[in-house]
C-alpha cells in the first residue's frame, strides 16, 4: 500500500500536462443554468427528440452506464457486427481505435495488441484479456470468436489487473450473448462471395417452460479457396474451413436465482497459414510440405445469480475451457522438406469465481474469489537442416485470487471508485526427461479513480492503477534450460472526459494516459539460431484515445476514433545490441476508422467505413516492418418483411499490408485480399 501511496504522489509530476488541455474541453460543455439537473431532465423526456440511446456497460462487473465508468471503453453493438458481416476478432483491429492484433496467418491464434503492449505467443498469455460471457481465455491460442448471436462487444482499455486479473495487463474484450430470455427470436442465413465462398449462419433462441426455462442454439459453417497460389503442387495452399456452435439453456426456479448453461464450440480445418518468402512473388510458394491447421476448441460454462434476502447479490461462474492447437507449417516454401515447424498443444483450464455484491448507503461494492488451474501438454515440432527436433513439455499452473472494488459517491457531482486485487500464480513445468522447474509469483494490484460531473451529460475522471502479466518459463528453449522470466508489470495514469451532445444525439470519449513498464517481457536473440524470452526491458506508452458517434439526422449517423500511442523502449540491451528509443514490435502508433452510414425509410440501408493504422515493426531491432494502410469496408441491405438481402466488400480497395520479415526476417505473413459476398437472411 505504500507503494500505491508513493505512485501516487510520483502521478502528480505527469498529470498536469494531461489535465491541461481536458480540462478545458470539460468546461465547455458544461450548461450556464444554475438548476443544471433540472435542466438534464427537461432534456431527456422532450417529445419526439431523437436522440442515441443510453448504452448500460458490466465493465466494473456491476451494470453501469458507459458514461459512468471512469476508464476508456468502447462498446460495439450487436446489430452493427450483424450488418457489417464481421464474424472474427481482427476485423475489430482499428474499429476499436487503440486495438490491434499481430500479423500471424493463421485462425484461432490472435495475440491482441493494445495500447503498445502485446504478448510472445509462447508465453501462453495475452496481455489483453478475451472474456466470452464471463468465461476467460488466457492464451492467444483459441483467441478467436464466431460473433454469432452477439448482444454487444465491452472493450476496456488501459489496465484491468484489479477486477480480471493477469491477463488484463493492457485492457480487456468482453463479448455478451443475446440474453436467453422470453422474447422468441430466430435467425437464418445463407452466403456466398469470392474465392468460392459459402456459408450459413444460425441464431435460435425460445423459451422452454414459460418464465422458468429458456434455451438458444446458435451456428455457423464458413468454407473458402485460398489466394496463395502453390506452384509445386498446382493447387491453392491457404484454403480455410471453420465451424462454430453455441448452446445456451437457462433456468430460472425462482425470481432470486438464475443459472445459465453454455457451451461452445470451434473448429478449424484449414490449408497453410498465410506465409511465405520474403524474396518470392507475392503470394505464391512452391512447397512440398503439407500445410494444415486442424486446431479445435470448447468451453463449457455454467453463471449462477442468487439474490439474497439481505439484499447482496451472490454470483459464481465456473468454466472449463481446452484448446488443441494443432499445425503443421512449411518454412523454406521448396518442394523438397528442409524446413518446417508443428505443434500439437493441448491446453486445458479450470477457472472459478464467486463475487458478493451489495450496496452501503450509497455506495456500490463488490468482494470476490477466483482461482484457476491449467494443465498444458506441449509438443514442438521443428525440422531443420541439422536433423528434426521434438520438444515436449508439460507445464501446469494454479492460481488465487482475492478482489474488491468500490463505486463511492462524495458529493453531488464528485465519485470515487477504488479497488485492489491479490494474487498468487505457481508456474511448474516438466520437460520430457529432464528435471522438474517451478516458480511463483505475487502480485498486488490497486486502481484508484475519481470523476466528476462537469454537466449534466459530461464527466471528467482520473484514474492510477497497476497492470500485471505473469512470468514462465521458456518452452522452446531448451539450450537456456527453459530459463524463467519475471512479470511483467506497468503503473497506468490516465484522464479523460466523456459525455453527450447535441440534444443527446452525440456521444464522445476522450482520453489521454502514461504507462511506465518495467520487467517487460522481450526476446532475446543475442547470437544466430538462439532465441528466448526475457525481463529485460522497460519501456513507456503514452497515448491519447477519441471515440465519437454522432445522429446526424434524416437517417444518417456518423462513427468514428482515432487513437495515437507512442510505446519506446527505455533501457533494452541484447547482446551487442542497444535498442534504447526504439518501438515495441507490433505496436502501430496510429490507428482508428471513420464510417457514415444512412437508413431510409424504404428498409434500406448503407454504410462505409475507413479503417486504418500506421506501420508496425516485426522486431525489436525496428528493421523489419509492416506498412501502414487504409482499407474501405462497404455494406448495404434492403429488407422487405421478415427477409433481409445483403451485400458487402471487405478491403474494397484490394490494400496490401504484408509483414515481411516476420520471425527475424525469414517469413512474410500476406495480408488477406478484397473480400466481395452477398447474404440472404430469414428473422422472425
Amino acid at each position: 500500500m505504500s507503494a500505491f501511496i508513493a505512485r501516487i504522489g510520483a502521478a502528480c509530476k505527469y498529470f498536469p500536462f494531461y489535465f491541461a488541455p481536458i480540462a478545458v474541453l470539460a468546461l465547455l460543455p458544461a450548461l450556464p443554468q444554475a438548476a443544471w439537473a433540472q435542466a438534464s431532465g427537461e432534456r431527456s423526456t422532450a417529445e419526439g427528440m431523437q436522440a442515441l440511446p443510453s448504452i448500460t456497460v458490466t465493465a466494473e462487473k456491476i451494470e453501469r452506464t458507459l458514461e459512468e465508468v471512469p476508464a476508456s471503453v468502447a462498446v460495439v453493438d450487436g446489430w452493427e457486427i450483424e450488418q457489417s458481416a464481421t464474424t472474427g476478432l481482427q476485423q475489430l483491429e482499428g474499429r476499436i481505435p487503440g486495438l490491434s492484433f499481430q500479423p500471424f496467418g493463421q485462425a484461432g491464434m490472435n495475440s491482441p495488441v493494445m495500447r503498445g503492449l502485446t504478448a510472445n505467443f509462447n508465453t501462453f498469455s495475452t496481455a489483453t484479456l478475451l472474456l466470452v460471457d464471463g468465461v476467460p481465455t488466457l492464451t492467444a491460442q483459441g483467441f478467436e470468436n464466431g460473433l454469432l448471436d452477439v448482444d454487444r462487444i465491452e472493450v476496456m482499455r488501459g489496465p484491468q489487473s484489479t477486477l480480471y486479473g493477469r491477463n488484463a495487463e493492457a485492457g480487456v474484450i468482453a463479448i455478451h450473448s443475446l440474453p436467453l430470455d422470453g422474447e422468441p427470436r430466430t435467425s437464418i442465413s445463407g452466403e456466398a462471395g469470392n474465392r468460392d465462398k459459402r456459408a450459413v449462419r444460425l441464431a435460435l433462441g425460445r423459451p422452454i417452460v414459460p418464465d422458468t426455462v429458456y434455451a438458444s442454439v446458435s451456428a455457423s459453417w464458413s468454407e473458402q479457396e485460398g489466394f496463395i497460389d502453390n506452384r509445386h503442387t498446382g493447387r491453392g495452399e491457404d484454403e480455410r474451413e471453420r465451424l462454430n456452435l453455441n448452446l445456451g439453456l437457462r433456468w430460472t426456479p425462482g425470481s432470486a436465482t438464475d443459472l445459465v448453461l453454455r457451451y461452445a464450440h470451434q473448429r478449424y480445418n484449414d490449408g497453410a497459414s498465410l506465409w511465405g518468402a520474403p524474396a518470392a512473388a507475392r503470394a505464391s510458394v512452391a512447397s512440398g510440405t503439407p500445410g494444415w491447421n486442424r486446431s479445435r476448441g470448447q468451453i463449457l460454462s455454467l453463471t449462477a445469480r442468487h439474490d439474497l434476502s439481505t439484499g447482496l447479490r451472490l454470483h459464481s461462474i465456473t468454466a472449463w475451457n481446452d484448446f488443441r492447437d494443432r499445425i503443421q507449417q512449411d518454412t523454406d516454401f521448396m518442394p523438397l522438406d528442409v524446413l518446417h515447424v508443428g505443434r500439437d498443444h493441448h491446453l486445458r483450464s479450470l477457472s472459478q469465481e464467486f463475487r458478493l455484491e451489495g450496496k452501503l448507503g450509497r455506495a456500490d461494492w463488490l468482494v470476490g474469489i477466483y482461482g484457476d488451474g491449467s494443465d498444458n501438454d506441449l509438443r514442438s515440432i521443428s525440422k531443420t537442416m541439422m536433423g528434426m527436433s521434438d520438444m515436449r513439455a508439460r507445464q501446469e499452473s494454479r492460481t488465487a485470487t482475492l478482489f474488491t472494488h468500490w463505486n463511492l459517491p462524495l458529493a453531488d457531482r464528485w465519485s470515487v471508485s477504488a479497488g485492489a486485487r491479490i494474487e498468487r500464480n505457481e508456474l511448474r513445468l516438466r520437460p520430457r526427461d529432464l528435471e522438474e522447474q517451478k516458480k511463483g509469483w505475487t502480485h498486488v494490484s490497486p486502481k484508484l479513480a475519481i470523476q466528476y460531473q462537469t454537466g449534466p451529460e459530461h464527466q471528467w475522471y482520473a484514474s492510477i492503477g497497476q497492470g500485471v502479466r505473469t512470468g514462465g518459463f521458456n518452452v522452446l528453449a531448451p539450450m537456456m534450460g527453459y530459463l524463467p522470466y519475471d512479470a511483467e508489470k506497468n503503473w497506468s495514469y490516465e484522464t479523460g472526459l466523456k459525455g453527450r451532445l447535441f440534444g443527446l444525439r452525440m456521444r464522445y470519449s476522450l482520453s489521454a494516459y502514461l504507462m511506465d513498464i518495467d520487467d517487460m517481457q522481450v526476446m532475446q536473440m543475442p547470437t544466430v539460431g538462439m532465441m528466448y524470452i526475457t525481463s529485460a526491458a522497460t519501456a513507456t506508452s503514452s497515448g491519447i484515445e477519441l471515440d465519437v458517434d454522432y445522429l446526424l439526422g434524416g437517417g444518417w449517423q456518423f462513427k468514428g476514433g482515432l487513437a495515437w500511442n507512442r510505446t519506446r523502449f527505455d533501457r533494452f540491451v541484447d547482446g551487442s545490441a542497444d535498442y534504447r528509443g526504439k518501438r515495441n514490435p507490433f505496436a502501430p502508433d496510429l490507428n482508428g476508422h471513420v464510417g457514415i452510414r444512412y437508413d431510409a425509410p424504404q428498409d434500406w440501408y448503407v454504410q462505409a467505413s475507413l479503417v486504418g493504422s500506421s506501420k508496425v515493426y516485426l522486431d525489436a531491432a525496428n528493421h523489419y516492418k509492416r506498412n501502414g494502410y487504409g482499407q474501405l469496408h462497404l455494406s448495404a441491405g434492403y429488407r422487405r418483411g421478415d427477409w433481409e438481402i445483403s451485400a458487402y466488400a471487405h478491403n474494397a480497395g484490394n490494400q496490401r499490408y504484408d509483414a515481411v520479415g516476420y520471425q527475424n526476417g525469414f517469413v512474410t505473413v500476406y495480408s488477406p485480399p478484397r473480400e466481395l459476398g452477398v447474404r440472404l437472411t430469414w428473422r422472425q
